[in-house]
């Protein structure tokens, strides 16, 4: 079992560490050792819950694994990922928010922080004048480095096992198609991001207040994804509230989204969760 599990019903799902076959044993050893001898293994990153899921996410096929964590150590490089965990301000994160709203807030029944999008809100040319697609992908990067650092551990430990995926909603309330074609390259690249550097992090996905022209928008997105991740998303109408209460207590949902939890300046910016104590 893995270390700091105080949880008496905890049960960890197929793949992951004390829930490991024989075969899924040997791999994980083989890649760790095979890593080590190429010089590719970073120990202060590849802990064995962070190569099982790159293990997961292709299957346990070994070669394959491989492959796409040797790919995405060059991406890291080539993207500048350990400055922008040093260095990168978000300084125009207050007028994002106004014209698309993207923050963790809270935790779900399972412990997973709740990421929540709305980008039915998205005003693309107000977005561009204060920020830039660039910065957008930096800030992206810089969030998953610190839900990999800072949020699930706080996450495991408050729930007392090993939480290591998000649950996300996406609000497409008032969605505009033409505002997002215009933004789907950075969508598409955020995506890619998402699935091929931090792989197997998606818990749960809620697509909330889906409009009828939304299958155009799903035919362009639904190829961006792999079988596995499409299989976890749940596309809901306006009538959602019952299904995200299921999953998400009443006092860890925004207001607006039939939850009681209204942040003193609003939940957006509040970041609240285990991860920052003090809110």
């Amino acid at each position: 079992m893995p270390d700091g599990v105080t949880d008496p019903n905890y049960h960890p799902e197929p793949g992951r560490l004390g829930n490991l076959t024989v075969l899924q044993l040997h791999t994980l050893q083989k890649f760790k050792a095979e890593l080590q001898q190429d010089a590719i293994f970073v120990e202060t990153r590849m802990d064995d819950a962070t190569l099982l899921r790159f293990l997961r996410a292709r299957r346990f096929d070994l070669a394959k694994a491989k492959e796409m964590i040797i790919a995405a150590e060059k991406w890291r490089k080539e993207f500048g990922v350990d400055d922008i965990v040093q260095n990168f301000d978000f300084q125009e994160k207050e007028q994002v928010d106004k014209y698309y709203p993207q923050y963790y807030h809270h935790c779900d029944k399972d412990g997973r922080p709740i990421y929540i999008e709305r980008l039915g809100q998205l005003d693309i040319k107000a977005l561009y004048k204060v920020t830039t697609q660039q910065r957008q992908l930096q800030r992206l990067v810089f969030e998953y480095e610190k839900f990999l650092t800072a949020r699930l551990p706080a996450c495991s430990a408050a729930a007392g096992h090993p939480v290591e995926t998000s649950c996300t909603i996406l609000d497409l309330k008032d969605v505009s198609l033409s505002n997002f074609y215009r933004v789907k390259d950075y969508v598409s690249e955020a995506s890619s991001i998402g699935q091929d550097r931090y792989p197997e992090t998606m818990g749960k996905f809620y697509i909330i207040n889906a409009p009828w022209a939304f299958s155009a928008v799903w035919a362009v997105i639904k190829p961006w994804l792999d079988e596995v991740t499409v299989k976890k998303i749940s596309i809901l109408g306006s009538g959602y509230k019952d299904e995200l209460l299921k999953q998400i207590p009443k006092e860890s949902l925004p207001k607006e989204f039939g939850g009681t939890c209204e942040c003193l300046g609003g939940c957006s910016l509040s970041d609240a969760g285990p991860w920052n104590p003090s809110v």
